[in-house]
């Protein structure tokens, strides 16, 4: 069974003989978490959603950090909210795009039937999900989409990944106090630099990449040894542990034992020592980071080295790293990553605003918005649908109560 909003939005006629239009209102309000920079659908896209059936309305200011104006909006075909009429604009619209989740107050206020699309994530937005579920209105995250061929334009997580692992490599280089590449002079020839990086996924694959275009001397290291043809097609070494593989669901990692982190991390030591610049990437969905780099390990790697972690705000692929927060371990300094991609709004938001036009490509039928239940896609990003929590983890969360 298929679950749909019937459109409330005006109809237009074209003429007494033409077929009537029904078009979906989707809004994009202002992000209001603090720092946040992107926003949900950039105007360049704006065209696109248009020949889906969509009406776009923003909010006045959504764009600003992403250097999208108001003015460029209107002239892409969108309406422009203000302000004063925000409050209408919740209650007309069919569909609300963001990148954070909304705020209980927001969401427990919708129309019944309305859809939400954002990185709404089924453990940590609890007050959110609750807010959805008394109001009978729709999540979809891009936290849970299933990670399938049919779903890759979808993928936001992936996109971002690409935006959050170039930057990390520009941080590497930017905070290194020597060169990244190969110098031969008539004074000498400087050695490039050693760029170590811990996680081989799309962030760590685009930090690989972005590294080897530096110059440096790229080496790296996944639980996954399928991976190992990916690092190896970008230029750089794959390090081999003599350890079990962890390979997971989706192409993810899966989670290790202690015993195996320990024996992990003993054998990575060196490689972290020889390292000028080390990025760590690893993940695990739905858990804390998994720790792969001790204090001491930091500790030991040459004075003026630099580490990037870019798990810190899931807890951290390094011991002791904190989200937004460059921290000196001895003469090592630890760059602890907090809304990297947002440190990018412009092409982040472009390539956000593509996935979220892929996804809801899928919802529009017949002048209507439906998420069926029975579509993979839909049924695997649906954390709520018209009140009603599908999500496990999310029902957990809530202790079981849908």
């Amino acid at each position: 069974m298929a679950f749909g909003l019937e459109l409330s939005s005006p109809q237009r006629h074209r003429g007494a003989d033409s077929p009537r239009v029904t078009v979906v209102r989707i809004l994009v309000p202002s992000e209001t978490r603090p720092g946040e920079q992107r926003v949900a659908i950039v105007p360049q896209v704006v065209p696109k959603f248009t020949a889906l059936g969509f009406e776009v309305h923003v909010q006045s200011g959504a764009g600003r950090h992403a250097f999208a104006s108001d003015d460029a909006y209107r002239a892409a075909g969108a309406t422009v909210i203000d302000d004063d009429h925000l409050a209408g604009a919740f209650e007309s619209a069919d569909v609300i795009a963001s990148v954070r989740p909304l705020d209980y107050q927001r969401a427990s206020r919708l129309r019944k039937g309305t859809v939400t699309v954002s990185f709404l994530s089924p453990v940590g937005d609890i007050e959110t999900i609750r807010g959805l579920r008394d109001a009978g209105a729709t999540g979809l995250s891009f936290d849970v989409l299933p990670r399938i061929s049919r779903a890759q334009s979808m993928d936001a997580l992936s996109s971002q990944a690409l935006v959050t692992g170039y930057r990390a490599a520009l941080v590497g280089a930017d905070r290194l106090p020597s060169f990244f590449p190969l110098f031969m002079t008539a004074a000498g020839t400087i050695q490039p630099a050693k760029v170590l990086v811990l996680g081989a996924g799309v962030a760590g694959l685009q930090a690989i990449a972005t590294a080897k275009r530096l110059g440096a001397k790229v080496s790296a290291y996944d639980v996954r040894p399928a991976s190992a043809d990916e690092v190896k097609s970008m230029g750089a070494t794959f390090v081999t542990l003599d350890l079990e593989a962890l390979e997971g669901s989706g192409g993810y990692a899966r989670e290790m034992t202690e015993d195996r982190a320990d024996r992990q991390r003993e054998l990575l030591a060196p490689f972290v020592a020889a390292a000028d610049v080390l990025i760590t990437t690893a993940a695990v969905p739905g858990r804390q980071a998994p720790l792969l780099v001790t204090r001491a390990m930091v500790e030991g790697m040459k004075p003026g080295s630099v580490v990037v972690d870019l798990a810190s705000e899931t807890g951290g692929n390094v011991e002791g790293s904190m989200p937004g927060e460059e921290i000196k371990f001895g003469e090592v300094l630890v760059w602890g990553a907090k809304d990297v991609a947002s440190e990018m709004p412009v092409h982040a938001s472009q390539l956000y605003s593509m996935n979220i036009m892929s996804l809801l490509t899928l919802t529009v039928n017949e002048g209507a918005v439906v998420v069926d239940p029975e579509d993979e896609v839909l049924a695997g990003c649906a954390v709520v649908i018209d009140g009603v929590v599908r999500n496990q983890a999310a029902l957990d969360a809530l202790g079981g109560g849908s």
